[in-house]
């Protein structure tokens, strides 16, 4: 197994003055652009790249990279929250919003999964993607969006944390009742709503209660310095991080 990367985490510092109340608690302000994955990262070529509405084993739409760039694009900026504690100001991305997606159809579904190259998933409701809230970025900064940080087009949900911006993402796939994604799978909340208990759950969405000795830390905390450890999960694919 690959060891996990984790750059960027440097030149952290606490929110500016008059600028706290953009920041969840306890999270710090980078200059950086922190990369947590794990294994190598997936390179699509363009031509062979595709991005998929499905729902019930049924694909809706898909659009090849050309047909997705000709799609009406919005240029944003936004404050992203890594639930890693780590927080970045005005970040300008463009991409399509969901909305300019989903809007081709009638649909219903009241949940989405979004699937993404190297097997990732995650789950959000589909009014945390509607409404001018979510994009499908393929832009940051004025440039194409660079590989390690989910290029060529990633999900960007910027009011919640940083894991539901899915990297690498080919499609959505509409849901009648809600699913875990991976990292909800493992202990994280189905809702990544930036300033709650660090991501983490007790329970599935079974009830189950979680054995936290039988399940693998996903985030530990070691003096201040946060870390990945991936041991007793198999066969993992590259995973989301910044």
């Amino acid at each position: 197994m690959s060891r996990p990367i984790s750059r960027g985490f440097r030149h952290l510092r606490r929110p500016p003055d008059g600028e706290e109340g953009r920041v969840p608690p306890g999270q710090y302000v980078t200059q950086d652009f922190p990369v947590l994955s794990a294994g190598p990262t997936p390179h699509t070529p363009l031509p062979e790249w595709t991005f998929s509405i499905r729902q019930g084993g049924d694909t809706l739409k898909s659009w090849t990279w050309q047909e997705f760039q000709a799609l009406p694009a919005e240029t944003v900026t936004v404050d992203v929250y890594c639930v890693t504690r780590w927080s970045k100001l005005d970040t300008v991305w463009r991409g399509v919003a969901v909305d300019t997606l989903l809007d081709q159809f009638e649909r219903h579904a009241p949940y989405v999964l979004a699937f993404c190259g190297g097997g990732y998933t995650t789950n959000l409701p589909i009014e945390d993607v509607t409404s001018g809230q979510a994009w499908v970025a393929f832009g940051y900064g004025g440039q194409p969006l660079g590989s390690e940080h989910g290029g060529p087009a990633r999900l960007l949900v910027p009011h919640l944390y940083f894991w539901k911006s899915a990297k690498w993402v080919r499609g959505l796939e509409l849901l009648e009742h809600d699913e875990p994604g991976f990292w909800e799978t493992y202990g994280y909340t189905c809702t990544g709503t930036p300033g709650g208990n660090s991501g983490t759950r007790e329970t599935d969405l079974a009830g189950r209660r979680r054995n936290r000795s039988g399940m693998p830390t996903i985030i530990s905390q070691i003096r201040g310095v946060y870390r990945v450890d991936l041991r007793g999960v198999a066969a993992l694919d590259p995973r989301q991080g910044g």
